[in-house]
């Protein structure tokens, strides 16, 4: 196991570890005056820019528990409002950053540098279903959950699937490339996008990408936005790719008296060709933070339990259904549960979707990871978490989309207990070296960040960044867009909140 200590995020050289800091890009201050908000008040309305610190502290943080206030937030109506802002922000030299929901684990839309936080959430519109031929057009501030409720109301099916999708936009899914239970049958955003409307950085507004099946005239711009994180432009319009809702679906669960029996037992039914549309993976400690919320009694005895869903025509499901039974209790399973309606079957949904908001029980800390390996290798990472949580003396929760190999690591921590900090900070950067050394990757679906920029050499080449930063160059010359984020490595410090960001409104 290799040592070393985590210090605010960072890794120290000569404790055993690469060093993992990285040249420094400069960036534009906050540059927020009295003139630039009241230009702003005339592109958006005088009630769409908040200036008040109590109005800013509201978007100063997202879901990786860490606060950067910015100077100013600034909620426009229409793309050409969002277009104006990036022009005045390009011509002063201040920071740009979108923001959808606040939804995001990494703090890709926390304002590091201060400046201007863009939220999306007035440009909320579903502009068009286009039933006849699988096309949605929405608006980056449309939520996940409302589009997939008014498509399956036409028959169709948009099967991205965030956890976080009743409060989630659309917009942010296709910045960090989300994905959700059913990837693993059915793909993750980008699958789903065929183009975008975007406005660069110095206001211009492109549009990418076509609304038809195939299209291969020049650069795939859509794809190199899709997951960018808000580094290359914010996203005003987006085209989606539709499929039919499937007729029927049936969720079984099953229990595992060993956890190493469960995990093997994914890569055999991948194997199988029972074509699961959901393959999700609970271990002991998280089944025990949302038990009360299942629909069945689970004994302790349950080791790990996989959460399976099979879907299409009814006779289908309910033979492959069966098939998934037999199939798990072939592998060791000490049971197999059916869901015996849809009432059922959506509370087992609803307690895998509850189950990182319940970590919290365990400890009121959490370093909330989205690493992938190969199936095949989901064994062996389970049991190097087990082994690392067992050296901290700390709960790790291992929970997810196994079906895909990404699974989601949970560290569970007291920032007020002493060591317990820096203990879950090495934790997670020990995690990332097995992950690497199992030929993984260090994030699925939540992106880089700020929180994950510290470790993006263990799988980038100084190669790779550097042409990366020259396609950010190029996009946004005076790198006012999502400054800091990725490929800038952050010092912070977990523990404490309130102490970053912009100052405020300037004379």
């Amino acid at each position: 196991m290799r040592g070393y200590t985590i210090i605010y995020g960072l890794r120290k050289k000569g404790s055993g570890g690469d060093q993992a800091a990285a040249p420094r890009r400069s960036h534009p201050g906050g540059g927020v005056n009295r003139t630039v908000v009241r230009r702003l008040q005339e592109i958006v309305g005088t009630g769409n820019v908040l200036a008040q610190r109590e109005d800013r502290l509201c978007y100063a943080y997202d879901a990786a528990n860490l606060e950067y206030v910015p100077d100013v937030v600034v909620l426009p109506g229409s793309e050409g409002e969002v277009a104006a802002i990036l022009r005045l922000a390009h011509q002063e030299r201040i920071p740009v950053v979108p923001r959808g929901a606040g939804t995001g684990t990494t703090g890709g839309a926390l304002p590091v540098a201060g400046g201007v936080v863009l939220v999306t959430s007035r440009l909320n519109r579903i502009l068009e279903i286009d039933a006849d031929n699988f096309v949605a057009v929405v608006e980056p501030g449309v939520i996940t959950g409302h589009l997939k409720r008014e498509v399956d109301r036409l028959g169709l099916y948009y099967p991205p699937d965030p956890s976080s999708a009743d409060f989630c936009t659309l917009g942010g899914n296709v910045a960090e490339c989300a994905g959700g239970a059913a990837a693993v049958k059915y793909g993750v955003t980008r699958d789903y996008i065929l183009g975008l409307r975007v406005a660069l950085p110095t206001g211009e507004l492109i549009d990418t990408g076509c609304r038809t099946a195939k299209g291969v005239v020049g650069y795939d711009l859509t794809r190199l936005i899709v997951g960018s994180e808000g580094t290359l432009g914010v996203i005003t319009r987006i085209i989606l790719r539709l499929v039919t809702r499937p007729e029927a679906r049936q969720t079984l669960l099953a229990g595992f008296g060993d956890l190493r029996v469960a995990t093997r037992a994914v890569g055999r039914m991948l194997k199988s060709r029972l074509a699961p549309a959901a393959l999700e993976f609970i271990d002991r400690s998280t089944l025990g933070c949302v038990r009360e919320m299942l629909p069945f009694a689970i004994a302790d005895t349950v080791a790990a339990v996989l959460l399976i869903q099979v879907d299409g025509h009814p006779a289908d499901v309910r033979e492959r259904a069966g098939r998934v039974e037999v199939f798990c209790r072939e592998e060791g399973a000490e049971l197999v549960l059916t869901a015996n309606d849809e009432a059922e079957a959506a509370k087992l949904w609803r307690a895998r979707k509850a189950i990182s908001p319940a970590a919290f029980k365990l400890k009121p800390n959490k370093l909330s990871e989205d690493v992938v390996v190969p199936v095949s290798r989901i064994p062996a990472l389970v049991e190097q978490v087990e082994a690392i949580a067992r050296d901290k003396g700390l709960p790790i929760l291992c929970f997810g989309h196994a079906g895909d190999g990404n699974i989601h690591v949970n560290v569970m921590y007291d920032g007020t207990s002493p060591g317990e900090t820096e203990g879950a900070w090495s934790a997670v950067g020990e995690i990332f070296h097995a992950v690497r050394d199992l030929a993984g990757t260090l994030s699925g679906e939540h992106g880089i960040g700020i929180t994950k920029s510290p470790y993006l050499r263990l799988e980038l080449s100084e190669a790779a960044i550097a042409l990366s930063l020259r396609v950010k160059q190029a996009f946004d010359p005076h790198n006012i867009m999502n400054p800091g984020k990725i490929f800038e490595p952050q010092i912070f410090h977990p523990r404490r909140r309130g102490e970053h960001g912009g100052d405020g409104v300037r004379a």
